[in-house]
Order: C-alpha cells, then sequence, then structure tokens
C-alpha cells in the first residue's frame, strides 16, 4: 500500500535472517587512520548489523558483482569478514579508507533534510579525490553516505527499475521503510496523501526530553501556510495540517537525535532517554494491531562541546548478546545501563 507493485525483486525478504549464524565474541577495535573515528564508528554499527553481516559473509554480493571498480558493497563484505574473523585486538581500516579514497564519492545535498546539521558543519563530508583521513567528518553524514554507496552497488547493472523495483535490494529490505505525509486543507478538509521511502530519520529533540517524545513530535500534525489547496482554491492563501508517520515499518530502524541547536554549530548537549526495546506502533499510520517491537543493538555517541569539534565512540551488542564499547581501537565490555545512559547521537534498533 502507498507505492505500485515493484516490476522485479532483487532481494527476496524471506531470505533476510535477523539472528546472528554463531555466537562469538566481538572482532577487534578499529585504528584511528587521523581523525577517522566517524568513519570507524559507522563501520562497527554496520558490522554488528545482524541481517547485513549474515549477508556479507556468505559473500553473495561479491560472487555476483560484475561492477568494474570501487563497489561499496564489496568493500564492506572484506571489510565485516575481516573484522568478525580476526583475532587481533585492533586493526588498521586500510582497505577501505584507501578504496573509498581513490573513487569519487561525494554525499548528495538531496539526501537530507533541510535542517540537517550537513549545513551546520563547516565543510561537506566529501569522499573521493579530496577525502583526507585526517580531516573531521560527522558520523550521520558518513552512514547516509556509506547507505547510498551501497544502494547504488546493488543497483548496478539493473537499469530502467521502478521506483518500487529499487526498494526491494538488501540494503532497503533491511533498512528501508516508508513514510506517509497526509496533507489536510482546513478549509474544505480535502485530503492528500503521499509516501517516501526512507532509509533511517532525523528527529528534532531541542523540545523532547526522550525518543519516544520525539517520536511523537514527528508524527503530530503541523499548521502550515500554503499558497493555495489543489481543490477549493487555486489563488488565495490557506492554512494545511500536514501530518508524517511511518507507513511501513523497516526491518533496523536507525534514527538520528539532530544535537545541532543552530546554524553556529551550538550543540544539543541534554540527555535524551532512549529505552532497549522500542514500540513504534503508536507512530504508525494504522495504530491497530500487535505492537512493533525492536531491541537496541548499537548506539553513536559523540563528545564535545560543539558539533565542529569533538570525537565519536559506539556501543554495540556482540553476536554472544553481550554489549562493548568500541572506541577506535579499544574495546571493553559494558552492560546494558551503561549504555542507556549516553548521551546518543544515533540509535539503532532491529525487529
Amino acid at each position: 500500500e502507498g507505492m505500485t507493485s515493484p516490476q522485479r525483486i532483487l532481494f527476496p525478504p524471506e531470505e533476510i535472517c535477523m539472528d546472528w549464524q554463531q555466537s562469538q565474541r566481538p572482532g577487534p577495535g578499529l585504528h584511528n587512520l587521523g581523525s577517522t573515528c566517524y568513519i570507524n564508528v559507522i563501520l562497527q554499527c554496520l558490522t554488528y548489523t545482524p541481517p547485513l553481516a549474515n549477508y556479507l559473509l556468505s559473500r553473495e554480493h561479491s560472487q555476483l558483482c560484475f561492477q568494474q571498480g570501487f563497489c561499496m558493497m564489496c568493500i564492506m563484505e572484506a571489510h565485516v569478514r575481516k573484522v568478525l574473523r580476526s583475532s587481533a585486538s585492533a586493526i588498521w581500516p586500510r582497505a577501505v579508507i584507501r578504496d573509498l579514497k581513490r573513487k569519487s564519492f561525494q554525499v548528495l545535498q538531496q539526501v537530507l533534510p533541510p535542517s540537517c546539521r550537513v549545513e551546520l558543519l563547516t565543510s561537506f563530508l566529501v569522499i573521493g579525490e579530496e577525502f583526507e583521513p585526517d580531516m573531521a567528518g560527522d558520523a550521520f553524514e558518513f552512514l547516509c553516505c556509506a547507505l547510498k554507496a551501497m544502494q547504488r552497488a546493488c543497483l548496478s547493472g539493473n537499469s530502467n527499475l521502478d521506483i518500487s523495483s529499487q526498494t526491494t535490494t538488501i540494503v532497503h529490505q533491511i533498512f528501508g521503510g516508508l513514510l506517509k505525509s497526509r496533507v489536510t486543507c482546513l478549509r474544505c478538509q480535502a485530503v492528500s496523501d503521499s509516501y517516501k521511502a526512507f532509509l533511517h530519520i532525523l528527529l528534532d529533540i531541542k523540545e523532547a526530553s526522550s525518543l519516544t517524545a520525539a517520536l511523537e513530535d514527528f508524527v503530530t500534525p503541523k499548521k502550515l501556510d500554503e499558497k493555495n489547496c489543489f481543490k477549493c482554491s487555486k489563488f488565495e492563501k490557506v492554512t494545511i495540517s500536514k501530518r508524517v508517520t511511518v507507513h511501513h515499518v523497516p526491518k533496523v530502524f536507525t534514527v538520528c537525535l539532530e544535537r545541532a541547536a543552530d546554524h553556529s554549530g551550538k550543540k544539543i548537549s541534554t540527555f535524551v532517554e532512549y529505552p532497549e526495546y522500542l514500540d513504534l506502533l503508536p507512530y504508525m499510520s494504522d495504530t491497530a494491531g500487535e505492537p512493533l517491537l525492536y531491541s537496541l543493538y548499537a548506539i553513536v555517541v559523540h563528545s564535545g562541546e560543539t558539533c565542529l569539534d569533538g570525537h565519536f565512540f559506539c556501543y554495540t551488542k556482540a553476536s554472544n548478546g553481550l554489549w562493548y564499547k568500541m572506541d577506535d581501537e579499544s574495546v571493553d565490555n559494558c552492560g546494558i545501563h551503561t549504555v542507556l545512559r549516553q548521551q546518543a547521537y544515533l540509535l539503532f534498533y532491529a525487529r
């Protein structure tokens, strides 16, 4: 519902395995190659995303990949296999950095909402000929960039695909969901619905003390002044109500808590409470039915006085069910109570 049926299914959703295939201790930490902590945390969080790791460990992509040169899926496959099969305490992610630097791989400005902190940082994250590992970047920008590059890799060799078919890749089958936007004219009550696929959600936390409060604000109707109504007025200004809801849930729900307070780079440092288990049902277009429960498995934390500097580290849940703090080359065991007390920036939940 909300989109036309895909003409092709690029990856069957029933083949996605949400549970780890084996239990083991976490892999090694990642050495910092200058100012690459923002890359390290995303590599770690993606490595410990069970359905993605299971797929990459199977080597299904590389065995069928005919892409010439740069392929983000092949890069991630090699990295995940190296990390999860290494006995070292820390490894150098040189191969990842080398391949990212070699290929012109730029963040597209349109991938992020206008309120995103891309506009607030001193420079855009560019991974390509201009990329330097000693140039600080942002973890959310890199996540957006990496997922888009992985999506492009999955679409390689499949030309002229309809939009619905493009959302059937392994990347969209894991991280992708569908948002519904309902616009109601408050003069004539005319209703217009539109739909948009998403891989992650950016939440405003300026007035939110918790993740659930931020999600509640996200789905609360907003009143806006429009130039005209598509039905009752073509020339006069009207007031409309716009409500965005989650229409189709992803298998992995990824959230960015927007910590940029304004365009100066000032940071919102308040603690935003987030649960170990999250029910997405209250934020759906249709709130009837059984709870849609998700379990927290990774978070990214930013430490620093402003959004323009600082350091990134993360917490991930390994296949043995235990939590670990991953701060560049260090990997230390911790408890869930420690995880839930952090100044979180990115949250990863699995269905």
